[in-house]
């Protein structure tokens, strides 16, 4: 299939892109959703990574693909587990994406996303791609976190921890460490947390 990428400029969504290409697929396009002003870095958004929105244009551009951005007006006004259409969500931001990029590219046959464990991301951007006639591809969902982090690395996804949201992560500590500095104290904290 013929896939746009959505991507957030972190790891999870750089590697379902790398999965997309290995199961067969054609990334023909980068999709992301960016805050409405350039210098915020992160919001308090329930669907979307913006740490890193920054490095998106260099990601496409690295890429060779045309990159869709739109910018994030709408918030998480519908928070029920099943997303019904709700004028002024943010869920409604990525459907406008999407539309304006397969307007622009017909032949866009699937969406591909980071998702690992949320079911309320799954599903809103599953619901927006049903709404589109688009394939939600989301290689990673509900793969078990240990092995991804592996395989991760092992494909060679050099990630750099750029935010620390996780019980056990210091700051002063594990920022700017890579993903395979971090491999061994992560699954340390498994045991944890």
């Amino acid at each position: 299939m013929l896939v746009l990428a959505l991507i957030s400029g972190g790891k999870d969504s750089c590697y379902s892109s790398m999965l997309c290409a290995t199961y067969g697929h054609e990334i023909i396009a980068l999709g992301n959703l960016c805050p409405v002003l350039d210098d915020t870095d992160e919001l308090d958004s329930y669907m979307y990574q913006t740490v890193g929105h920054q490095l998106v244009k260099a990601w496409a551009a690295c890429a060779g693909l045309p990159l869709f951005r739109g910018r994030l007006h709408g918030s998480s006004k519908q928070q029920a587990l099943i997303y019904d259409t709700t004028a002024g969500d943010e869920v409604e931001d990525l459907l406008q994406l999407l539309a304006f990029a397969k307007h622009k590219m017909p032949q866009l046959q699937a969406v591909s996303c980071g998702a690992i464990a949320s079911d309320y991301q799954r599903l809103r951007v599953e619901q927006v791609c049903a709404r589109l006639g688009l394939t939600s591809l989301a290689y990673m969902w509900h793969q078990p976190q240990a092995s991804l982090l592996s395989n991760m690395v092992e494909a060679g996804v050099h990630a750099v921890l750029c935010k620390v949201a996780a019980m056990g992560l210091k700051p002063t500590q594990h920022l700017g460490k890579s993903l395979a500095e971090m491999k061994p104290f992560l699954h340390s904290l498994r045991r944890y947390y």
